[in-house]
């Protein structure tokens, strides 16, 4: 009985904990500001100041406060985000996207630096690997009377007994 009230106790309050993140993520999911706020962040200004719309503090921007307004018109009719990307693209260009779309040629720009940096993985491993094949395999000099004489002449003086071997 114990240990029902136990679990019980955990659901419950595994369910308050799951109601209370979600209500913290939707608090102003539907204010025009943040929304408006969240949009600026996914478009470029157009002044070639190179900043997102929202960040962009080129001090006397020709670009800016129009894109503000076509963006504020779109929230304010209540399009959805995508309409709203939309008409920029339509307006501006693809370019005015933060990020490129994850359709058609734009796909490219997001999987060419994994391409690139895999193979230039492949490439260096397999240099490397050419390397070790091909190197030149070094094997000890063959060993001299006067060599020999000499290892034994320092083995007695420092009395060393072999910790080295050649």
């Amino acid at each position: 009985m114990k240990s029902f009230r136990r679990m019980n106790f955990w659901l419950k309050a595994g369910q308050a904990a799951a109601l209370a993140v979600a209500v913290c993520f939707t608090i102003g999911a539907t204010d025009p500001v943040s929304r408006t706020n969240t949009l600026s962040h996914h478009v470029m200004c157009t002044c070639s100041c190179a900043q997102m719309l929202g960040e962009c503090d080129h001090v006397g921007c020709p670009n800016r406060d129009e894109e503000l307004a076509l963006l504020r018109t779109g929230v304010d009719s209540n399009s959805t985000d995508q309409q709203i990307m939309d008409a920029f693209v339509e307006k501006y260009g693809a370019t005015v996207l933060a990020a490129p779309t994850t359709k058609g040629f734009d796909l490219v720009a997001w999987i060419a630096p994994f391409a690139v940096l895999a193979a230039a993985l492949l490439g260096t491993i397999l240099l490397i690997r050419h390397w070790v094949a091909t190197s030149p395999k070094l094997e000890p000099a063959p060993a001299s009377p006067e060599m020999d004489a000499l290892r034994e002449r320092i083995r007695r003086e420092t009395g060393a007994d072999g910790g080295f071997s050649v």
